[in-house]
């Protein structure tokens, strides 16, 4: 992997970590990209203009992205990241095979732990779980659903939890 451009690195939060830096053309429509940075927070597209002086950046939080699909070819390949928002989707294209295999690998993965946490056990990512607290709920009431529980009863109607 290349080493990151300075002025990449400032624009990175202070937890960010940069996992692949590809620096090559590829073209997106009607954007001319000169690098793109995966890290583990988001998509950075880095836009050289006036004669390179000047560098725009547009940036995709895996919150936003959908679904990733890799168009492998014989050499080349391209990413495409559909969008949630709707539009045209985001296109890395014209990588080299094995720069698309990681790329598509990494945003696949950082999509199961930004997106799907009931999903993250098979990834090796611990679950988010949220447990409310017995005090949640009035009295009167299962602690386990909320569910209405009725005078001298021993088990939850709705859950079968023990009240």
């Amino acid at each position: 992997m290349e080493s990151v451009p300075d002025d990449l690195k400032e624009v990175l939060a202070p937890n960010e970590q940069v996992q692949l830096y590809i620096r090559q053309k590829i073209y997106h429509p009607k954007i001319n990209i000169d690098s793109v940075v995966i890290t583990n927070e988001r998509i950075i597209l880095r836009h050289p203009h006036a004669m390179r002086l000047r560098k725009d950046y547009t940036d995709y939080n895996y919150q936003d992205v959908s679904n990733v699909v890799l168009d492998k070819g014989i050499l080349r390949s391209t990413v495409r990241c559909t969008l949630r928002l709707g539009g045209e989707p985001l296109a890395l294209g014209d990588l080299p095979n094995s720069e698309a295999e990681k790329a598509y690998g990494l945003i696949r993965e950082n999509l199961v732990r930004y997106q799907s946490p009931f999903a993250a056990p098979q990834s090796g990512i611990p679950p988010f779980r949220q447990t409310a607290a017995p005090s949640a709920f009035a009295p009167g009431t299962c602690s386990k659903c909320g569910a209405p529980l009725g005078a001298g009863q021993k088990y939850c109607g709705s859950c079968g939890a023990p009240v």
